[in-house]
C-alpha cells in the first residue's frame, strides 16, 4: 500500500535524524585519521579500525533488518542504535591508544548497523513507491548536510590549536562535542517520527525470510558485494591527502585534507536529492552504474596523477558525486525489488553485504598501502570496483527498476 504525499512529517523527521547523527559522527570521523597519526598509529591501523567496525556493523545490520520485519514498533530500536553512535563518538576523547579506538569505533558502528535498516524500512513505509528515489535522495542529502557541517565544525576547532599537542587537545574537544548531536538524533526519531502499520513475520527464521527473495535481488547483492570489496572507506583519502601534502604544506596539510573531505560531503549532500529525482524519472539502474564507473575513475586518477591540491580536489569531487548516487539508489532499488513483508530484512542484508565489502576493501587497501605502496592499493581498488560495476549491470539489466 502506498503512503500519502512523499514529503511528509516522517520524511522530515527521519531527515533531521540523519542530519544530526551524521553531524556528530562525521565530525569525529573527519579528524580520526589525524588523531591516529598524532598518537603514532600506522596507516594499517586505520584500515583495520574501519574494516572491523564495518564488519561488526554488518552483523548488526543483519540483525536489525531481521528484527524490523518481526516487531510492531521499529522506532525505539532505531533510536537506541543512534544513541549508541553518539555516545561512543564522545568516548574517543578519552582514548590514547589505537586498539581502544578500534573497540569503541566498533561498538558505535554496531549501533549504527542496528539503526540503519530500521530507518530505511520506516522511510520506505512512509512514501509512495513512485517517489522512493527522491525520498531516499532527500534522506541522503540530509545525512550529508550533517556530514558537511560536522567536518567544518571540526576544522574550526582544530585550527585554533597551532601545535601538535594543541591538536590532540582539539581532537578531544571535537569528540566530546560531537556526542551532543548524536544524542539529539536519537531524540528526533522518537519525537518526530510516527510508526505506520506494516506486516510482520512473527517467528519466521532468517533463512525463511531469505527464501522469499526474488533471484534478481540475490544477483544484485552479488554485484554490490564485489563492488564493495574494492570501494574502500573514503576516510583513507584523508590520510592519503595528509601524507601527500605534508612535505609541501607541513601541519597545514591536515586542515587542507579536512577541507577536501568537507567538499566531498558537500557534493554528496547537494547531489543526493537531484540524483533521486533523475533516477525516479529516467531509471535507477543507469545512474547507479554511472556512480560505480565514477568510483573506478577516481582510482585511475589516484594511480596516474601526481598528488597535488588540484588533483586531490578532483578525487574528492568525484568520490562525493559517486556517493551521491550510490548510497541512495542502492537502497531505493532494493525497495523496488524486495517484497514488503521481508523488506526490512532485505535492507539489513544489503547493508551487511556492503559492510563486509568495506571490511575487505579497507583491510586490503590499507595492507597493500603499508606493505607496498598507495599505487598498488588503488590499482586493486580499480580492478575490483570495475568488476562489481559490470556484475551489477548484468543483474539489473531487465526489467528496469
Amino acid at each position: 500500500m502506498e503512503a500519502g504525499p512523499w514529503f511528509n512529517r516522517n520524511v522530515i523527521g527521519l531527515g533531521v535524524n540523519r542530519f544530526l547523527s551524521d553531524f556528530g559522527h562525521e565530525a569525529g570521523t573527519a579528524i580520526l585519521p589525524l588523531f591516529l597519526t598524532a598518537i603514532g598509529a600506522p596507516a594499517f591501523a586505520l584500515g583495520i579500525i574501519e574494516g572491523v567496525a564495518d564488519a561488526l556493523s554488518s552483523f548488526a545490520k543483519l540483525f536489525g533488518g531481521w528484527l524490523g520485519d518481526r516487531v510492531v514498533r521499529r522506532r525505539p530500536w532505531a533510536a537506541a542504535g543512534y544513541l549508541l553512535i553518539g555516545v561512543t563518538t564522545g568516548l574517543y576523547g578519552l582514548l590514547s591508544m589505537w586498539p581502544w579506538t578500534l573497540f569503541v569505533r566498533s561498538l558505535g558502528w554496531a549501533g549504527r548497523g542496528l539503526a540503519a535498516p530500521l530507518h530505511d524500512a520506516l522511510l520506505t513505509n512512509s512514501v509512495p513507491a513512485s517517489a522512493r528515489g527522491r525520498a531516499f535522495g532527500f534522506d541522503e542529502a540530509a545525512d550529508t548536510a550533517g556530514a558537511v557541517a560536522g567536518p567544518v565544525a571540526a576544522i574550526a576547532i582544530v585550527s585554533l590549536f597551532p601545535t601538535l599537542d594543541g591538536h590532540v587537545k582539539a581532537f578531544n574537544i571535537v569528540f566530546w562535542l560531537a556526542a551532543i548531536p548524536g544524542v539529539l538524533a536519537a531524540l528526533s526519531i522518537v519525537l518526530l517520527v510516527k510508526e505506520r502499520a506494516h506486516p510482520t513475520l512473527g517467528g519466521a527464521t532468517l533463512a525463511g525470510s531469505l527464501g522469499l527473495w526474488p533471484d534478481r535481488f540475490r544477483r544484485y547483492l552479488v554485484g554490490i558485494f564485489v563492488f564493495g570489496c574494492g570501494d574502500f572507506s573514503h576516510t583513507l583519502l584523508i590520510m592519503y591527502a595528509v601524507q601527500s601534502l605534508t612535505p609541501e604544506f607541513g601541519q597545514s596539510a591536515g586542515v587542507i585534507a579536512i577541507q577536501l573531505y568537507a567538499l566531498h560531503n558537500f557534493l554528496y549532500a547537494v547531489g543526493a536529492y537531484p540524483a533521486g529525482v533523475l533516477a525516479d524519472r529516467f531509471g535507477k539502474r543507469r545512474f547507479l552504474i554511472a556512480a560505480y564507473v565514477l568510483a573506478a575513475l577516481m582510482n585511475v586518477i589516484l594511480i596516474t596523477a601526481a598528488p597535488s591540491p588540484v588533483a586531490l580536489a578532483l578525487v574528492f569531487i568525484i568520490a562525493g558525486l559517486a556517493y551521491a548516487f550510490q548510497q541512495s539508489l542502492e537502497r531505493a532499488i532494493a525497495a523496488d525489488i524486495v517484497p514488503e513483508e521481508v523488506r526490512s530484512t532485505g535492507f539489513g542484508v544489503l547493508a551487511s553485504v556492503n559492510g563486509i565489502g568495506d571490511l575487505i576493501s579497507s583491510a586490503i587497501v590499507g595492507a597493500l598501502w603499508t606493505a607496498l605502496s598507495p599505487t598498488v592499493a588503488f590499482s586493486y581498488a580499480f580492478i575490483v570496483t570495475g568488476a562489481g560495476a559490470i556484475m551489477t549491470l548484468i543483474a539489473l539489466r531487465s526489467p528496469k527498476p
